[in-house]
C-alpha cells in the first residue's frame, strides 16, 4: 500500500511538472491539430486546477480531471468520442464531454470551473493527457475519440 501512494504522489508531481507553469505552459494542439493552445498547473482557492489558455480565453479544470477520466477510461476499455460542446449546448451522451459535466463522475458534476466557460472538456483535455502518456487521442477533422493508455 505504501509504495502505492509512493508511486501516485511521484507520478502526480511529475505530471505537473510536464503541464507546466503560467511563465512556461505546455503547447498543445486540438484533437483535429488546427489550433494551439497552452495549458498549466496553478492554484485556486487552495485547489489544484488546470488552466487553459485558447487566445485570449482563460478555462479552468479540475486538476483530478486526469486521474478521474484515466480511470474511467481505463474501465470503458475502448475507444470514446470526444463530443466536445460548449457549456450551452448538450453534450451527445456517451462521450467524453458528457461525462466530464455528469452527475454520475467522481467530482458529481462539472470538471470546467469558469462558469460560462465550463463546456470544452472533450476538447482540451484529451491533447494534455496525450500528451502525458496517458492517452491515445484520434486526430481526424470530426469526431475525434481518445481511450487510455
Amino acid at each position: 500500500m505504501i509504495n502505492s501512494i509512493t508511486w501516485h504522489i511521484k507520478n502526480l508531481i511529475t505530471m505537473k511538472n510536464k503541464i507546466g507553469t503560467k511563465e512556461k505552459p505546455l503547447v498543445l494542439k486540438t484533437p483535429p491539430l488546427s489550433s494551439e493552445y497552452t495549458m498549466h498547473v496553478d492554484e485556486k482557492d487552495g485547489k489544484e486546477i488546470l488552466v487553459c489558455t485558447v487566445g485570449k480565453t482563460v478555462l479552468n479544470y479540475d486538476y483530478r480531471a486526469l486521474a478521474d477520466l484515466h480511470a474511467m477510461l481505463k474501465k470503458h476499455g475502448d475507444w470514446m468520442e470526444l463530443g466536445s460542446a460548449d457549456e450551452q449546448k448538450p453534450a451527445k451522451e456517451g462521450t467524453v464531454e458528457a461525462w466530464g459535466r455528469s452527475e454520475k463522475n467522481p467530482l458529481g458534476g462539472w470538471y470546467g470551473l469558469k462558469k460560462g466557460l465550463r463546456g470544452r472538456f472533450g476538447m482540451y483535455i484529451p491533447p494534455l493527457m496525450e500528451a502525458l502518456g496517458l492517452a491515445e487521442v484520434t486526430h481526424e477533422a470530426k469526431g475525434n475519440k481518445m481511450r487510455a493508455k
